[in-house]
This record gives structure tokens, C-alpha cells and sequence, in this order.
């Protein structure tokens, strides 16, 4: 029995440092925030990354704070490892290295997002679907 609980508590310090060789490997790699505001005259929650770099994304496209009020922004909070922004009174929660990589929300927000900017209508998108209209449309499904 001793045997056992021996190799049990040196496999669990085995994962243990190897979770913490991750978790080190990810904080050195993955974007990292030590600031975050956000801007009512631009209506951007911006963040500042460890590297200098400073990105801004509008309040619309963030899910969760969509209809927020600007004395709601104010009051995000950075986690403590840097991973994320919170704000208590929204209760909602973005992961930076996802608002990095241009993830607003879960996959179904981002379905949505991609839908409605489909249906923007412009003259630029109107003309090329005249030009593509001379070309003969779509071309035909062909059945196998």
C-alpha cells in the first residue's frame, strides 16, 4: 500500500510540473494584457499588450457589451495573469489572446456577426454582383 500511494504522489508531481512548464511556456508566448480602458469618444475597450503593442475593438463587436453603458465599461479589470478582461457588474469575461486573434465571442456570436455582414448592402458590393451577373451568375450544381 505504501508502494502505491509512493508512485501515485511522485506521477501527480510528475503532472504537476509539467502543467507548470505549460503554464510558463503560454505566459511566455500568448499575448498578455497589463492594460485595459475603454474610450466613449471611440467606443473602443482598448488594451495594452506586454509587448507595447495597444489594439482597440468597438463595444459592438465584444459580446456581452454590446448595450453596455459607458460607466459599465469604465469599470473592466485585467485578471491577474493578464489573460483576460472582466467586468463584475456585466458579468462578462474575454480572454485576450482570443480578442487577439479577432475572437469577439463564443461561435455562435461570431456566426451572427459574420451574417449580418453579409447583409450590408454598398455600392461597391452591388456593382460586383452586377459585373459577376455579366459573367453568367453561379455556376450550375452538377449532381454525381
Amino acid at each position: 500500500m505504501v508502494k502505491a500511494d509512493l508512485t501515485i504522489d511522485t506521477e501527480l508531481k510528475g503532472q504537476i510540473a509539467r502543467a507548470r512548464q505549460a503554464g510558463a511556456t503560454l505566459d511566455d508566448t500568448e499575448p498578455r494584457a497589463i492594460r485595459a480602458w475603454y474610450e466613449m469618444v471611440s467606443q473602443r475597450v482598448f488594451i495594452e499588450l506586454r509587448n507595447g503593442v495597444i489594439m482597440g475593438f468597438p463595444q459592438t463587436l465584444l459580446q456581452g457589451l454590446e448595450d453596455a453603458t459607458p460607466e459599465q465599461l469604465v469599470a473592466v479589470e485585467i485578471t491577474s495573469s493578464g489573460y483576460g478582461l472582466h467586468w463584475e457588474s456585466l458579468d462578462v469575461d474575454l480572454g485576450v489572446p482570443q480578442l487577439v486573434a479577432g475572437i469577439f465571442g463564443t461561435q455562435k456570436w461570431m456566426s451572427e456577426m459574420g451574417r449580418q455582414g453579409g447583409r450590408v448592402k454598398s455600392d461597391a458590393k452591388a456593382k460586383a454582383s452586377r459585373e459577376n451577373g455579366k459573367l453568367g451568375g453561379r455556376p450550375k450544381r452538377i449532381l454525381i
